[in-house]
């Protein structure tokens, strides 16, 4: 079931794991568990890219801050060289914020521009 990830505003995280840079799962305390993914198709690549902040920031306080930002083919981060062959890319950048920190994980998308490079936010 394909979620929003401001859904997870006002939740509280009891665990995270990060399963080789492709995925994230987040379970609530409730139980729920909630996954950020990018479902993988030819001739495309989307990974993350980077996790600024400390994941165990967001354990065991609740969320105040969920937030997704997505930048299609404007810029690049500072001192990120775009590969020669790219046609088309899409940074998506995950904020999240509790009482104990921020943390934003930041996604990289790069494709020929015929396939998807968005992160899925799905509940399983």
């Amino acid at each position: 079931m394909k979620k929003e990830f401001e859904d997870l505003l006002g939740e509280t995280l009891s665990k995270i794991e990060n399963l080789d840079n492709e995925e994230l799962i987040f379970t609530l305390a409730n139980g729920e568990k909630y996954k950020l993914y990018h479902e993988s198709d030819c001739c495309e690549s989307v990974t993350i890219e980077e996790i600024i902040g400390d994941l165990n920031d967001l354990i065991g306080s609740p969320i105040i801050q969920a937030e997704e930002v997505i930048h299609e083919q404007d810029f690049n981060p500072k001192g990120v060289k775009i590969p020669e062959y790219q046609d088309s890319f899409t940074w998506t950048f995950y904020k999240l914020a509790t009482a104990k920190g921020f943390v934003t994980i930041r996604w990289y998308g790069e494709s020929n521009g015929y396939y998807s490079e968005t992160v899925d936010f799905v509940k399983i």
